[in-house]
C-alpha cells in the first residue's frame, strides 16, 4: 500500500480518525494482531467504514524494506496514511530512567475519545511538551475524580511488596498494547490510585509499544530506584520481542 495524498475530511477537520504506532524490529511487526484489532475497533466506534488487514501492513513493510522503525498508521474517512519514523529511545534512557509530573489537564473518563487512539491527540502533545519544558519526560493525567489514569504517551504501573498495580481501565485511559501484555503475563491488580498513594510504592515503570518497559526514577518530588521487578519484566519483555 502506498502513502496517499491527504484529502481534507472530518479526520483532519475534527479529529475523527484513529491511528496506531507499531514497532518494527528485524523486519517484524510486533503485536501486529493486537494493533490491528484495536485500530479496527476504533474505526467502528468512530463509524468509519474502513478495515485494515494484516496483509496491508506486511506488504507495506516488505515493499519499503523496513527493518528497525516505528510505523504509524493514520486512518480517517478519506485517508489511509503510512508513516515510518526512527525510534528515539536508546539504552541510556533505560539506564537512567524517566521522570513524571502530574498535568493540570484532566482526563475525561466519560468521553469515548479517552479510550481510543484517535487523531484528537492535542492534549497529549501539548502536555508532553510542557512537561519537557519543566525538565520532566512525561506528564501524568488525573481524571475528574483525581485518580491517576495514564501518561501522555504511556500507561503506568506501580510495584509494592512484589505486587504490580496499574490504574483501572474505567478510570479513563487507553488500554495500551504493552499494558495488555503485562496484565496477561503477570499478576496485576487494576486499582484506583490517587497521587498521595504514590509514596507507598517502591517502583514505577511506564509502557508503550515503542519504549516497551521504561523505569521511572522520579514522580513529581518522589525519588525512586530502578527496582528488580521492573528490570526483570523489561528483560523478559525484550527477550520476547527479539
Amino acid at each position: 500500500m502506498k502513502e496517499n495524498k491527504i484529502t481534507l475530511d472530518e479526520g483532519y477537520m475534527f479529529g475523527l480518525g484513529a491511528f496506531e504506532t507499531i514497532l518494527i524490529k528485524n523486519g517484524q511487526a510486533m503485536f501486529l494482531g493486537e494493533h490491528i484489532e484495536r485500530l479496527n475497533n476504533a474505526l467502528k466506534t468512530l463509524k468509519i467504514d474502513k478495515t485494515i488487514k494484516k496483509t496491508d501492513i506486511l506488504s507495506y513493510i516488505k515493499q519499503n524494506k523496513i527493518k528497525h522503525k516505528a510505523l504509524k498508521i493514520m486512518i480517517s474517512e478519506e485517508n489511509i496514511i503510512f508513516s515510518p519514523r526512527d525510534i528515539k529511545y536508546k539504552e541510556d534512557d533505560y539506564q537512567k530512567g524517566m521522570s513524571l509530573v502530574i498535568s493540570i489537564v484532566l482526563r475525561n473518563e466519560t468521553s469515548p475519545f479517552t479510550y481510543l487512539k484517535s487523531l484528537n491527540y492535542g492534549d497529549n502533545i501539548l502536555e508532553k511538551r510542557k512537561a519537557q519544558e519543566m525538565g520532566y519526560d512525561e506528564p501524568v493525567f488525573l481524571n475528574t475524580k483525581g485518580e491517576i489514569t495514564e501518561g501522555a504517551t504511556s500507561n503506568i504501573f506501580f510495584v509494592k511488596q512484589n505486587l504490580i498495580y496499574t490504574p483501572h481501565l474505567k478510570c479513563g485511559l487507553l488500554n495500551g498494547i504493552v499494558r495488555e501484555y503485562i496484565i496477561k503475563t503477570y499478576d496485576v491488580v487494576e486499582a484506583i490510585i490517587y497521587p498521595d498513594m504514590v509514596k507507598e510504592f517502591g517502583e514505577i515503570f511506564i509502557t508503550n509499544s515503542l519504549l516497551g518497559i521504561m523505569p521511572v526514577i522520579k514522580f513529581e518530588n518522589i525519588i525512586l530506584d530502578i527496582g528488580k521487578i521492573t528490570c526483570r519484566i523489561r528483560k523478559e519483555y525484550e527477550n520476547k520481542i527479539m
